[in-house]
């Protein structure tokens, strides 16, 4: 694998404008001359993108269970790393992905109360030490969030979770976040030009390093 090769991730609940921080992300490459493909979890393969439907689909005749939801994630992303990832990171390209390991974490394990017993394995197995160069987490409030996603249209079927799960989640991404020296928070509260100033510093300081 290219050494020269990096992949970022963006992190965050519904609503903390990832889709914009991709934007800053990837505008600061172009800028730089840097080669890179976009990801995104679940989903970014054919097979990865079935799996996507499947666990955001709202079911009124089956309940999804956690562990399933669970088991659906990391499939999906073994996929995604196996077949798009590590190829593009081979190539010396560099990785943006919207989403990865971290949001299990934080939804299936904060949000879904998901043991680290169980969590744990899957994860070793599933990525065997395979971890982002840096991770921008946006940090942001549910209730704010949620009110940026409901008046975005119809939301799918994590997104309608009650707002206590949203903040189970927002607390463990922020738990795991201060442990990690590769995970920066961004307060994602702030106006878009100043979050995406916000990202293009945490880069540039990236970029030296």
């Amino acid at each position: 694998m290219n050494t020269d090769a990096k992949f970022i991730v963006i992190e965050g609940l519904e609503g903390a404008g990832k889709t914009t921080a991709i934007q800053a992300v990837t505008r600061w490459l172009e800028q730089k001359s840097i080669e890179f493909v976009q990801t995104r979890e679940p989903g970014g393969t054919p097979l990865a993108e079935q799996l996507r439907t499947l666990v955001k689909a709202q079911r009124d005749n089956e309940k999804v269970t956690a562990e399933a939801e669970l088991l659906i994630m990391y499939a999906s992303r073994v996929q995604l790393i196996e077949n798009v990832i590590k190829p593009a990171l081979a190539e010396g390209k560099w990785v943006v992905g919207d989403r990865h390991d971290l949001s299990s974490r934080a939804y299936q394990g904060g949000g879904r109360g998901i043991s680290d017993e169980l969590l744990n394995p899957i994860r070793s197995a599933v990525l065997q030490g395979f971890e982002p160069d840096l991770t921008l987490y946006l940090d942001i409030r549910p209730e704010v969030g949620l009110a940026r996603a409901s008046a975005r249209g119809e939301l799918d079927r994590i997104e309608l979770e009650a707002l206590t799960f949203f903040e189970k989640t927002r607390a463990k991404y922020q738990e795991i976040a201060n442990a990690s020296d590769n995970i920066i928070t961004i307060n994602a509260e702030q106006t878009i030009e100043e979050v995406q100033q916000s990202i293009t510093l945490q880069l540039d300081q990236f970029f030296k390093s």
